[in-house]
């Protein structure tokens, strides 16, 4: 005691401010239900396990920890207790899902190092200082609970900007309670009522054919009348009714709803649900067979432990960076720089005061949590587990997406956490285990003129478009669309196991990317006007590690986001050395830089005349057909009409064509940059690729992809940046074998789950969060993204 006395100066009494971490050691992956417990600093408030409180003592020489040990409590009823199947979609409540946690023996103690005295705790004996200080540590919320807390951000449905002035209609339609069908079709499920003249409608079509028939849709369409209910999701509880705002494209509130449906005789008190709502469909939609298979569920999988088979406890919507995590730590360049070259205790050796914040020292304690083995062994419940809060922490600092609870694109994060660990290890080649994944395209582009230029741009992925029409099972598919065509006839719906998706070869996806390309208004300096170009890509470097972005997200008819239902015949090993770019050939001339004439005598827009004369031969007016062509930059008849169709009121649709000025480069509609915006891309590179592509999103979209480079300049996370002379780009052989790939369940990338699977100790294993199992039946033509190692020569 008088020891703990001489030492008092050293305690600290924490302040509300102060971050506590009494759950997890900051250097690994202790925790006080660890063997040893944890050891709470009481100057810092850091955790360390047993095997680290003494590198803290070194380091700080502070000497005074609350030791923290849980221990679980016996349940001997446990295996008398019946398994009930859920019958709710609900937690902790009767017929739903069992939420109770094991509970927990906590035992205190004061420890003073370097020798481990004990005293006990609580006890009167004890320096008042003291008592305070822990007293407060216990009672405090832990630093990982309060930043989960503040993570944790609810995303609530809007109130419709058009609830509250709904106009509704006096044209005396009484709603039925029960009885509903489309008036449109035979359709009974799925119906939708619209507020403003209580027409009953059926809901879109879905990807499987599954749904209604877009009459709902096509109703507001023609009306624009903006709110329709869900029929059979309206019950007593008003909240869980399913409103959807079409010019919002959202589900949405409506304060008003129990007077809007009131308006049409309905008695909401008395309505029982018989639908699912649209987010329930979502998670229904998720748990279908090919959803199965990516998790490979219902399958016999041998469990795996072991260094390198820990998994990863999913923090709320983090198996985005639980797979892009396990993927990463099987290759060699991390393994080495956070593993096998770098020790914990060198790392916390040169870590700041608050190791908890340093990125360095959280991907090594990442690093030795996976491949260790240490967190890697049976338990009770099946597999241990890491839970990695403060890595999350610390990697999405100042990121208002990644710091949040909500679901990510794995891409993003990918490319996040190469742009961060980059920033950490500027300047040094060495230990910077970014660098083998980065490569160089050079970009050819030849004009009508014969001369050509040449870019060379850096990426760490390559992004592919998948082009359908190369499917290699046409005949299945033609025979799938026709038996399907005769079902929707009778009314029938085919069941998952029957539909036939496309099977698409990488090659041809490769050959996509390097193939020809036509680049529409393309100003020449060797002509001094607007031609049509030719671009070509190449390799002009191959990386260490070739990752293969798939783009199975496209825009559908009325810019609706759709995620391509079809599978990749990947192969296990591939050649791309023949998309190595060759450079400037003899005997080719480059372009002038820059324009050769007066900017000002640079052509005004021009309208092409096919699109103009099928619009004008469809009754429209033949200045408003030119102004709908060049302000979607010629792309087609369609963009042009939609274009039309929505700018018929303008006050100066009937205003002659200004040479001076291109109104598709001088604005785009907010709607379609929000829209882009809500996918994850930037909001200036979302304008850019507008302005780009004549306002129409699904080009945009394209563009963005096939234009990596102008996000460079828009965000820290880009994927691209320029080419320095000074960068240590690898290069070899464009000979790959496939060593990991991650796979996405889901109908967007901000929904749904992530998988991954790699290929280790010559056979392949499945990493589902905290499950870790050898593959039984691996989903290779299910990947969103591919990695590649390149074999050696």
């Amino acid at each position: 005691m008088d020891l703990l006395r001489s030492h008092l100066h050293k305690v600290r009494i924490p302040e509300p401010t102060n971050r506590i971490h009494k759950d997890e050691c900051c250097v690994s992956f202790d925790t006080p239900r660890s063997d040893g417990g944890l050891y709470v600093d009481m100057s810092s408030f850091l955790g360390f396990g047993r095997e680290h409180v003494e590198w803290n003592f070194e380091k700080t020489g502070n000497p005074v920890y609350l030791h923290i040990v849980q221990r679980r409590k016996p349940e001997p009823d446990e295996a008398d207790r019946p398994l009930k199947k859920p019958t709710l979609l609900a937690i902790g409540v009767e017929g739903g899902f069992d939420d109770r946690e094991p509970e927990y023996d906590m035992a205190y103690e004061i420890i003073i190092l370097p020798d481990f005295i004990s005293l006990p705790f609580p006890s009167v004996d004890l320096p008042e200082k003291v008592r305070l200080a822990v007293d407060k540590v216990i009672l405090a919320e832990s630093a990982d609970r309060k930043q989960q807390l503040a993570a944790w951000v609810a995303d609530k449905k809007n109130i419709s900007a058009y609830a509250m002035d709904l106009q509704q209609l006096d044209n005396g339609v009484t709603v039925p309670p029960t009885g509903w069908k489309c008036s449109k079709c035979d359709k009974t499920e799925n119906l939708w009522l619209n507020l403003t003249d209580g027409v009953i409608l059926c809901g879109r079509k879905l990807w499987d054919g599954s749904g209604g028939n877009n009459h709902a849709i096509e109703h507001y369409e023609q009306t624009k009348y903006p709110l329709a209910v869900k029929l059979g999701t309206i019950t007593a509880d008003l909240e869980a009714a399913d409103v959807f705002s079409y010019p919002e494209d959202d589900s949405v509130e409506d304060p008003l709803l129990a007077q809007h449906l009131s308006h049409f005789g309905i008695d909401f008190s008395s309505l029982q649900k018989t639908e699912m709502t649209t987010a329930e469909r979502e998670l229904d939609a998720n748990t279908n067979y090919d959803w199965n298979r990516i998790q490979e569920s219902g399958k016999d999988a041998e469990l795996l432990f072991g260094p390198g088979y820990t998994g990863l406890a999913n923090l709320g919507n983090s198996c985005y960076m639980a797979s892009i995590m396990q993927v990463m730590f099987s290759t060699h360049p991390f393994i080495l720089r956070y593993f096998e070259k770098q020790s914990l205790k060198a790392a916390f050796a040169t870590a700041p005061a608050d190791p908890t914040l340093d990125l360095n020292m959280q991907m090594t304690k990442l690093g030795h949590g996976l491949l260790s083995g240490k967190y890697s062994a049976p338990t009770k419940e099946g597999q241990e587990e890491i839970r990695p809060h403060m890595f999350k922490s610390v990697i999405a600092a100042n990121h208002s997406e990644f710091s949040s609870m909500r679901q990510q694109d794995a891409l993003d994060f990918f490319l996040h956490l190469i742009d961060r660990v980059e920033q950490a290890n500027l300047g040094n080649h060495e230990l910077n285990p970014c660098s083998g994944f980065k490569f160089i395209i050079e970009e050819r582009v030849q004009c009508p003129s014969g001369k050509v230029s040449y870019n060379k741009r850096s990426d760490y992925i390559l992004s592919l478009s998948i082009p359908l029409h190369e499917a290699t099972n046409k005949e299945q598919l033609e025979a799938f669309n026709e038996k399907k065509a005769a079902m929707d006839l009778d009314g029938k719906e085919l069941s998952n196991e029957e539909i036939v998706r496309p099977r698409v070869p990488l090659e041809a996806c490769l050959a996509s990317f390097s193939g020809p390309e036509e680049i529409p208004d393309f100003y020449s300096t060797a002509l001094n006007s607007k031609t049509t170009a030719t671009k070509t890509a190449g390799f002009n470097t191959f990386p260490d590690y070739l990752v293969l972005h798939m783009r199975k997200f496209v825009m559908e008819a009325g810019w609706v986001p759709k995620k391509l239902d079809v599978y990749i015949d990947v192969p296990d090993t591939i050649d791309i050395s023949h998309m190595r770019s060759k450079g400037v050939q003899p005997g080719e001339e480059l372009l002038p830089e820059g324009a050769s004439g007066d900017n000002k005598a640079e052509p005004g827009p021009v309208a092409s005349e096919d699109i103009v004369s099928q619009l004008a031969s469809m009754g429209f007016n033949y200045l408003h057909c030119q102004k709908a062509a060049i302000n979607t930059s010629n792309t087609g008849v369609e963009e042009a009409m939609n274009w039309l169709l929505s700018h018929m009121d303008d006050p100066d649709i009937n205003d002659p064509i200004s040479k001076d000025s291109r109104a598709s480069e001088q604005s785009v509609d907010e709607a379609s940059v929000q829209t882009l915006i809500s996918f994850g891309f930037p909001e200036d590179v979302a304008i850019k690729a507008l302005k780009a592509s004549g306002g129409n999103i699904e080009k945009a979209t394209d563009w963005i992809f096939s234009n990596p480079e102008a996000s460079s300049s828009a965000s820290a996370d880009s994927s691209t940046s320029n080419v320095n002379a000074d960068d240590a780009i690898p290069d070899g052989s464009g000979r790959y074998k496939l060593m990991a790939f991650v796979s996405h369940m889901g109908t967007s990338t901000h929904c749904g789950h992530y998988v991954a699977h790699v290929l280790k100790d010559g056979r392949w294993a499945i990493f589902n969060d905290s499950k870790v199992a050898a593959s039984v039946d691996l989903p290779k033509d299910m990947g969103y993204l591919y990695f590649f190692q390149r074999i050696s020569d």
